[in-house]
């Protein structure tokens, strides 16, 4: 794929999952807002941070997991 492909889907993950951050935050979901934030200055395409072609496929697909699993898991009620 060509370099600004890359940069494009860096991009968006930066306003996906600062976008997720915010609505964490909004929700008091403290620990899943600090997830998110830090998978925005992950891939935000600013200032790359170099882990390897290996490296980076792993966390890829880890990553992809954990949206696949928290977009299919039901949040607790709690009572109030």
């Amino acid at each position: 794929m060509p370099y600004g492909y890359f940069q494009l889907v860096r991009f968006l993950a930066l306003i996906g999952f600062g976008f997720l951050a915010y609505q964490a935050n909004q929700q008091g979901k403290q620990t899943e807002m600090i997830i998110y934030g830090a998978l925005a200055l992950l891939f935000q395409p600013f200032f790359k941070i170099a882990l390897g072609r290996e490296l980076w496929n792993v966390v890829d697909v880890i990553v992809g997991i954990g949206l696949l699993i928290s977009i299919f898991t039901k949040p607790k009620k709690t009572l109030s």
